[in-house]
C-alpha cells in the first residue's frame, strides 16, 4: 500500500501532501525508512516524505487576520503524540492558535503526555488508558478552559470520550475545526 501511495502521489509535482491526523502524517514521513532497503523505492519515498506536511505546518504563516472567534474564549492545547514526539511540532499550531482574535491560550500542565488513545491502546489496554485520559482531564479542567483543541483523530475522540467520562462540559475540537469556526464569524 506505501508503494501504491508512492507511485499515486508522485505522479503529480505537488509542493506538499498536506494532512489533518497527526498519526496518518507521522506515518508517512517515515516512508523512507520503510524502504530503506529497497532501491528501487528508497529515493522515491524520500521525496515523497518530504512533501508530507501536517496542516499546522502549511498554516502557520497563512492565517488570515480577520480570524476570530465570536467573544472571548479560553482555549488550551493537547500535543498529539504523533504530532509532537514523532514530527516534533509543538509550536506551529500553539501559533496558530496565538494568531486566532478572541482566544486565550491557556498551556495544559503535562500537554505532551499521551491522552490514552494511541492508535488502538485505548482498546487493548483500556485500564491504562483510562488512567491516562482522567488525569488528561484534570490537566484540561485545571486550565479553566472552554476548549480543548488537539491535531489527531485518535485524540479528538479520546478526549470526546474523557469529557464525557469527567462530566466536562467543555468543547473538543480539532485544530482544523476552530480555525473553521473562526473564519465563519465575519
Amino acid at each position: 500500500m506505501a508503494k501504491r501511495n508512492i507511485d499515486l502521489f508522485m505522479q503529480e509535482q505537488w509542493d506538499a501532501i498536506v494532512i489533518n491526523a497527526a498519526g496518518c502524517s507521522a506515518q508517512l514521513k517515515e516512508y523512507a525508512e520503510i524502504f530503506r532497503d529497497d532501491p528501487e523505492y528508497f529515493h522515491k519515498a524520500e521525496e515523497f516524505a518530504k512533501r508530507v506536511k501536517d496542516v499546522s505546518e502549511l498554516l502557520v504563516p497563512n492565517i488570515a487576520p480577520n480570524a476570530s472567534l465570536q467573544n472571548k474564549t479560553r482555549v488550551t492545547y493537547q500535543d498529539a503524540c504523533h504530532l509532537a514526539h514523532a514530527q516534533k511540532i509543538r509550536l506551529q499550531p500553539r501559533q496558530i492558535l496565538k494568531q486566532i482574535g478572541n482566544v486565550e491560550l491557556i498551556e495544559m500542565r503535562a500537554s505532551d503526555r499521551c491522552c490514552g488513545s494511541a492508535g488502538i491502546y485505548n482498546v487493548v489496554h483500556p485500564e491504562m488508558s483510562d488512567q491516562l485520559i482522567d488525569e488528561k482531564m484534570v490537566n484540561t479542567r485545571d486550565t479553566q478552559a472552554e476548549i480543548v483543541v488537539t491535531g489527531n483523530i485518535g485524540c479528538l475522540l479520546q478526549l470526546e470520550y474523557g469529557a464525557r467520562r469527567a462530566g466536562w462540559n467543555g468543547r473538543v475540537m480539532h485544530l482544523v475545526e476552530l480555525l473553521d469556526e473562526a473564519y465563519r464569524v465575519q
